[in-house]
């Protein structure tokens, strides 16, 4: 049965902590609907971009951005890679409640491939192996990065049964090291002849939406291994010996990073609003009622605050303007909530 070797090091414990708050102060903001939007489609269009870089992709990201943006039919294989891993980050919430599986991941394979490559959805039968050709006084050779354990189909499924298996029953480790341990894995086991990557970074996503961290929504991981991808594969392969622990201290540095940057962008966001879109101090107030509730009513805000109702109601529909807040039914007992 499959079981990862790592030490929880002071840096992983130092990086896991800070990831939990940074994490938690961005899901504190009052985030205005509008701007959240904006922010995750960037977030959207910034990991499809970064993701097939990663392998090659020589599309730029204005090349993208005005793919995705226009949402026209895709010409050629590289727009289809791109097309294909925005709908699946769009629809990875739709996955939520599925165990990881390798149903799951044929699946992910499938919609990932379809129209690029016609092994789509299919485990791989046959040896490859990572690497890069070189040339040297006229020789050219393979130097091979990886070669992955197993090359036959049946003991291929064997390994991502067992991590699937393990994935699904522990639940309780900290969602950072738990993905950061299948990313790795994923690729060392190498199940497909193409697109293993970009499958492994969307089934990653996936795990931290499945653990409450809202990934497309707040931040993106893609771009940071794209920063400098020979260190994203050096570290990978770097656990291919069987001990994790540098790989991890890598990846949690990675998530540091990406979630350190939206907090500054949100906040850069949320500030550069004009004046009118803010909360107004009272408005504060009404927001910290509600988070503190989870639901509220008018008359909840007239007693609490000690407002008149007319003065209630319009502090709320202030809010509902601003994309702040939500609001369930049509009479007086109609409730208010964050959105």
């Amino acid at each position: 049965m499959y079981q990862p070797l790592y030490r929880l090091t002071n840096k992983l414990l130092r990086n896991i902590s800070t990831i939990e708050r940074t994490y938690g102060q961005i899901e504190s903001l009052h985030i205005p609907k509008k701007l959240e939007l904006n922010l995750t489609k960037r977030n959207l269009i910034a990991s499809s971009y970064a993701s097939n870089r990663i392998e090659g992709n020589p599309l730029t990201l204005p090349e993208v951005t005005n793919l995705l943006l226009d949402d026209r039919v895709p010409v050629n294989r590289d727009e289809k890679e791109v097309v294909n891993y925005f709908s699946m980050l769009q629809n990875l919430s739709d996955f939520q409640s599925k165990q990881i599986s390798v149903g799951l991941i044929l699946e992910f394979h499938t919609k990932l491939m379809t129209g690029v490559d016609e092994t789509a959805g299919i485990i791989r039968n046959v040896k490859v192996v990572v690497g890069k050709y070189k040339e040297e006084k006229g020789n050219v050779s393979l130097r091979v990065k990886h070669d992955p354990p197993h090359h036959d189909r049946k003991s291929i499924k064997k390994d991502l049964d067992e991590l699937c298996i393990w994935i699904n029953t522990n639940i309780d480790i900290p969602a950072v090291l738990l993905t950061g341990i299948f990313h790795h894995e994923f690729v060392y086991i190498h199940p497909f002849e193409d697109g293993n990557g970009r499958v492994c970074r969307l089934l990653t996503a996936l795990l931290f939406i499945k653990h409450d961290y809202m990934i497309n929504k707040y931040f993106v991981l893609d771009d940071y291994y794209d920063i400098d991808r020979q260190q994203y594969s050096d570290m990978l392969h770097s656990a291919d010996s069987g001990d994790k622990t540098e790989w991890l201290e890598y990846y949690t540095d990675g998530v540091k990073f990406s979630l350190q940057g939206s907090l500054a962008k949100y906040r850069e966001a949320i500030t550069s609003l004009r004046i009118e879109e803010q909360p107004t101090p009272k408005e504060r107030e009404v927001l910290k009622i509600i988070q503190e509730k989870h639901e509220v009513t008018s008359q909840m805000i007239v007693k609490l605050l000690k407002v008149s109702r007319q003065q209630a109601h319009a502090l709320l529909r202030g809010l509902m303007e601003k994309g702040l807040l939500g609001k369930k039914g049509k009479t007086k007992s109609s409730y208010y909530f964050i959105k």
